[in-house]
């Protein structure tokens, strides 16, 4: 429906706040399984025909890919996205390099880069086709109270205040979260007194679909292979530095990614507009609460190192949408505490993992600086580890959603 449409949500229908690529990947997948829901968008549905050349890059994991296919996201995107066939990883200053190739795990691609625009038009495309679903858009929740089995929300419009009863509520609302500051639910905060810089930039060779993570004491900087021979820089920084680094003119900032990342692909050059973000990780102390539930940054938002922040996000829509969809009453209290048991491990691991990767890859430790060298080369020459790594970067880990078990190599 179009956003001047009224709206009403049926006690057996979910109602998602927040529109952004988890909450419209989960109101897609509902819509998929049968399940009636509203989707409430901040902004006004829009797509934009060409990519911009200063955007920020997604890093899909396989069984991301996998999981937007099963949902008809993918159609809309494939034609945007560069396979990533090769992954390389190494340390600033220490020997050892590990290496992840697609051939050897019997793959096509490890993964796809996307920028982020192009999965967020994708998602607008395949909301459009969507039968069951209510959207209102532009428009902001401002009110929560409880009521018998379900939650009565008021839904700020164009057009005024609706009032949207619901059994299943949904915060997909991002790190500053309302919804789950209006469930009393806490969070645990971490900031890493870093800054992220994103931007695209041309290097003078060929990428050749080869992903690089380098690491380094001031953090680590990614580069991520696109169409046209550029690719995506992710570079960290401390936030004592962040204004400095933002006041570099495009020379210097290409000299800086330089130094950052070596000359693995020559010269880098047409550095894009930088974006700098504050990385600080959120944790929900609870993922539900009584007929309501927290996906994606609402419920953990992850540092960005190894990129599993949306790919997380979409293992929570994914699985929330399978056991919505089985279910007669998708708010009962059974249903919500079996998404929280199914989600526990992936995400518990995902967090762990993130976190631990920036203590022991990036922080100047010279007495463990040999320990991480021959890690790397154990990881590179092990194909059992080198194996089960690969597997995990791909996505595939706990009790991943049917629908992705199907497209699973």
């Amino acid at each position: 429906m179009n956003a001047t449409q009224s709206s009403s949500c049926s006690r057996n229908s979910v109602l998602i706040i927040g529109g952004g690529l988890v909450g419209a990947s989960l109101a897609i997948a509902l819509d998929a399984a049968g399940v009636a829901a509203t989707l409430v968008e901040a902004a006004a549905p829009r797509i934009d025909a060409q990519p911009s050349y200063d955007e920020r890059n997604l890093a899909l994991a396989r069984a991301t890919v996998n999981g937007l296919d099963a949902i008809g996201v993918w159609r809309h995107a494939a034609a945007r996205a560069t396979p990533i066939e090769h992954i390389h990883v190494s340390r600033s200053g220490e020997f050892g390099s590990a290496r992840i190739d697609a051939h050897r795990q019997g793959v096509d691609a490890l993964g796809w880069t996307l920028p982020a625009r192009e999965l967020g038009a994708a998602l607008l495309r395949r909301l459009d086709e969507c039968t069951r679903l209510t959207r209102l858009a532009p428009a902001s929740l401002v009110a929560l109270e409880p009521i018998a089995d379900g939650w009565r929300a008021d839904i700020k419009t164009a057009d005024g205040v609706q009032r949207v009863d619901t059994s299943l509520l949904v915060g997909a609302d991002g790190t500053e979260s309302f919804v789950r500051t209006r469930l009393g639910i806490d969070a645990e905060r971490h900031d890493y007194e870093q800054t992220l810089f994103v931007c695209t930039i041309t290097p003078e060779r060929e990428h050749r679909n080869r992903a690089y993570e380098r690491f380094a004491d001031s953090g680590p900087v990614a580069l991520l292979p696109l169409a046209e021979r550029r690719c995506g820089l992710v570079v960290t920084v401390p936030a004592a530095e962040a204004d400095a680094i933002s006041a570099l003119d495009d020379a210097g900032f290409a000299a800086f990614a330089q130094q950052r990342f070596g000359w693995r692909l020559g010269r880098l050059s047409r550095p894009g507009k930088r974006h700098p973000y504050a990385i600080r990780a959120l944790a929900a102390q609870a993922l539900t609460a009584p007929r309501a539930v927290l996906v994606g940054n609402a419920a953990q938002t992850v540092h960005p190192i190894g990129a599993q922040g949306f790919n997380l996000g979409l293992r929570d829509a994914l699985t929330l949408a399978e056991l919505a969809a089985a279910a007669a009453d998708p708010g009962a209290a059974d249903v919500l505490a079996r998404y929280a048991a199914r989600r526990a491990p992936d995400r518990e691991g995902t967090i762990a993992m993130s976190h631990s990767l920036v203590r022991l890859a990036c922080l100047p430790q010279p007495l463990i600086a040999p320990l991480r060298s021959l890690a790397l080369l154990a990881f590179d020459r092990l194909p059992p580890l080198r194996d089960a790594m690969a597997r995990r970067g791909m996505g595939f880990r706990g009790e991943p959603p049917l629908a992705v078990l199907e497209q699973m190599p």
